[in-house]
């Protein structure tokens, strides 16, 4: 289930948001990004509709996914 990101208290998006950043892992090449910058990116994503919350309700715990990989 798609979790409208417009619907969440602002520090539980904020959770949700930091909580994915900490476990993605990602590499973000020479330059290494601070947490606030991954998150300003997250939530840039989010607010461009490129990534959604989703709900699964199988393994009971939130994600993002691309947008494109949901529709």
């Amino acid at each position: 289930m798609i979790i409208p990101w417009q619907e969440l208290p602002a520090e539980t998006l904020q959770s949700v948001i930091e909580s994915f950043v900490l476990q993605e892992g990602t590499d973000y090449g020479e330059q290494e990004k601070t947490l606030s910058e991954k998150v300003a990116d997250i939530t840039r994503q989010l607010q461009a509709g490129d990534i959604v919350i989703v709900w699964s309700e199988l393994h009971e715990s939130v994600s993002l996914r691309a947008a494109r990989d949901i529709r």
